[in-house]
């Protein structure tokens, strides 16, 4: 097994999950086969409990791992299936040795950061890296590890120590670090390097020396510069990549490729020999293609945290994969649902979007968004709490049960059209929701939905709930045009509606855009902008017509 180790220097938020995921790409495009770890150091067992405002979105994996959002970009860029253990953070470690040391796994030794905590660092790598993500038998050719945080870090440090070991124990040509920090330019214009050289002598001192330097600036770098970090930070010049802002992140793997990161690594790890040039035709296409993009379509985005984009960074991926496979370019209004009063927000756009969340902020807000779609016939999806708020408002508005509502925000509510899920737990919330990919079986054919998967029997798609639609007022919805015409394999759980008389007014209890991928559409996403460009019936005919 060979390592690529992507650790980051002088702040945060340089974008060392694209960089790991683009030299993954570019490893990729050569023929070798790539998995990914991501580090993160903090002590939560997992992501599923933090808030989006402050860590982003929670991204989920087909085996129910709630982990970092840089997860969801691994499996974009490379087109893998992740695991929970691909994600790994002081709280997963500390609970394995605590609970090693219940057990007496130990035998009655003292339990220390050393070699304990390393050494549970260092297996849990190995044992991970092996386990195939891409469809095919056996392990892969090569493991790309992201350490979270910024070099320095104190929480960091036994993971700095473990990796350090394990680079040993490896060998030099069997492990390889890039180094990601920053080139600022300050008044005078000049590309500053010593935040650089700072942080390659502090992760020096910890014991690891970088082989690649990954440099973030604004502007290319000048020669002067990188001949200046390659002095004071002991580094090849040919290993010096200068990873500047592009119009898209989808450059940055050509950016990579262009400046031969693939040579200088495979040298570094003995790879020569069983790698071919890269192939990222369709990457430069697809790169060139969102350049180009020039008709906008309208997306209203009504959501509880706008503030904090990367909340629906998945979602935003999602309209990306979809706009680009029609061509056209997405402009997000970025509305927060608990400032919205009336329908002006949202009246100037072409379709409406209600995301997934949690609590009874914005609720008000998200119901008038379902409420203007439905009756002006716009475009609608409704994505988990989404698909929930369109029938607590087809439930008010059309049915006549002005107290409908969820138990989530009215637990006392005489007409509970949303449930808690009688599995649920109560006392925990942490790892108990309704989890990772699940089965959604059409009732019937003759629905948008099914359509838009091709008229398949069934639906494997991610979920991450802990409320669902009540079974027991599924009836009356239906007889007024509310049809739920996906189900999970016991007939008991609302999966997908579909409103009759409607261009789309779509809700779906699962997160379908967890598994859109740049080229391969969430078919959901899809459906969503060819109605907001008035082009869906004209997609279905293309495909009744056996076109693929």
């Amino acid at each position: 097994m060979k390592y690529v180790l992507v650790t980051g220097g002088v702040v945060s938020g340089l974008g060392k999950g694209v960089t790991a995921s683009s030299i993954g790409v570019v490893l990729k495009a050569c023929g070798l086969r790539v998995t990914s770890i991501k580090i993160d150091p903090y002590l939560n067992t997992d992501a599923g409990t933090m808030s989006p405002f402050e860590h982003g979105e929670v991204f989920v994996l087909d085996d129910g791992g709630e982990v970092d959002l840089d997860l969801g970009n691994y499996e974009r860029f490379l087109d893998v299936r992740l695991t929970r253990d691909n994600n790994i953070t002081t709280g997963k470690i500390y609970q394995s040795v605590i609970e090693k040391e219940r057990r007496g796994d130990y035998l009655g030794r003292t339990v220390q950061v050393i070699p304990h905590i390393t050494d549970a660092i260092k297996n849990w790598i190995e044992s991970v890296a092996v386990i195939p993500v891409d469809g095919k038998e056996g392990a892969a050719d090569v493991c790309v590890i992201e350490l979270g945080g910024t070099v320095g870090d104190i929480e960091s440090m036994p993971f700095i120590e473990a990796l350090r070991q394990l680079s040993f124990t490896v060998g030099e040509d069997n492990f390889c670090l890039i180094h990601v920090s920053l080139i600022p330019v300050l008044g005078d214009g000049e590309q500053k390097t010593k935040p650089t050289q700072h942080s390659v002598r502090e992760l020096r001192a910890l014991g690891l020396t970088p082989h690649f330097l990954a440099c973030r600036s604004e502007q290319p770098l000048l020669e002067s510069t990188r001949q200046k970090l390659s002095q004071f930070c002991h580094v090849p010049v040919a290993n010096i990549l200068n990873v500047y802002n592009v119009p898209n992140i989808w450059h940055v793997p050509l950016l990579l490729r262009n400046q031969r990161a693939h040579d200088a690594i495979f040298e570094h790890l003995d790879l020569k020999r069983v790698a071919n040039p890269p192939d990222l035709r369709e990457w430069t296409k697809r790169a060139e293609i969102f350049d180009n993009l020039t008709e906008p379509v309208r997306i209203a985005m009504v959501g509880k945290y706008v503030g904090m984009k990367d909340s629906y960074l998945s979602v935003v991926k999602a309209l990306l994969h979809a706009c680009i496979a029609c061509s056209v370019k997405p402009n997000i209004d970025w509305i927060a649902a608990s400032d919205l009063e009336d329908d002006t927000a949202v009246s100037s756009t072409a379709c409406v979007l209600v995301p997934g969340g949690f609590g009874d902020r914005g609720i008000k807000g998200m119901i008038l968004a379902a409420n203007y779609a439905r009756k002006n016939k716009v475009p609608y999806l409704g994505i988990c709490l989404g698909m929930q708020i369109s029938v607590i408002e087809f439930s008010r508005n059309v049915l006549g049960w002005e107290e409908a509502n969820s138990t989530e925000f009215d637990d006392q509510t005489p007409k509970p059209v949303v449930i808690f899920m009688p599995e649920g737990s109560v006392a925990y919330k942490g790892g108990t929701m309704r989890l990772g990919s699940r089965r959604t079986l059409f009732v019937t054919s003759n629905c948008l939905t099914a359509k838009l998967y091709h008229n398949s029997h069934h639906v494997d798609e991610r979920h991450r709930h802990r409320y669902e639609v009540n079974p027991g007022i599924v009836e009356d919805l239906e007889r007024s045009g509310l049809k739920f015409v996906g189900k999970d394999e016991t007939g008991d759980r609302m999966e997908i509606l579909e409103l009759t008389d409607h261009p789309f007014y779509v809700g779906v209890q699962f997160h379908p855009e967890f598994k859109s991928r740049p080229g391969k559409p969430s078919p959901v996403f899809l459906g969503f902008i060819l109605a907001a460009l008035g082009r869906l019936d004209q997609h279905f005919h293309y495909y009744q017509n056996g076109n693929v």
